[in-house]
């Protein structure tokens, strides 16, 4: 998980840079995406759409309606996917240690939590994005521009979270977690 992201690296998508110490290197196959990349490529949809999403906030009351209907259509299907796979591929991982099982398995939970708040704050922002993007007038600007920047706040937090403690501990080089562009 050493590179979670190699754009511009050079780097084959389907080579692991240190499987000597990754966790989830079982998963690095021929023909199967690396784990590390996946959640790399991962967070980086998300912070675009999180960018989208600020967008649309910035932009309220006078909203692009087809960006509307373009986020709506991609935000639940990218983090349920994106979930799945850190719980069943990341978080096992990072629980895989004796010494800090206890206090990892309080973490993992915790985000777990975050998972299905996260995906029920994206189905009902789905909802009124795709209404939006249908025509229905904006009733109340100030409250969905709060509703967009509570969500997209809270999983660039997230993703943060994600980078500077799950990843770096993963590899066992605390601070020098994922890079990213």
């Amino acid at each position: 998980m050493q590179n979670v992201n190699n754009a511009g690296t050079g780097m084959s998508p389907d080579m692991c840079e240190v499987p000597h110490r990754c966790p989830v290197a079982h998963m690095c196959m021929p023909g199967r995406e690396v784990p590390c990349h996946h959640v790399g490529r991962s967070h980086d949809l998300k912070l675009d759409l999180c960018r989208q999403l600020e967008d649309i906030a910035d932009s309220l009351p006078h909203v692009d309606r087809r960006q509307c209907l373009i986020v709506a259509s991609m935000l639940v299907p990218l983090l349920r996917e994106s979930h799945r796979f850190e719980e069943d591929c990341v978080f096992p991982a990072f629980v895989d240690d004796v010494a800090h099982r206890e206090q990892r398995l309080k973490t993992v939970e915790r985000l777990k939590q975050e998972h299905i708040e996260d995906e029920c704050s994206a189905q009902d922002l789905t909802e009124t994005l795709l209404s939006i993007g249908r025509g229905a007038p904006i009733s109340n600007p100030e409250a969905l521009g709060f509703m967009l920047r509570a969500f997209f706040e809270s999983m660039r937090r997230h993703i943060a979270f994600e980078r500077e403690h799950i990843f770096p501990i993963l590899l066992g080089e605390r601070g020098n977690g994922p890079q990213h562009n």
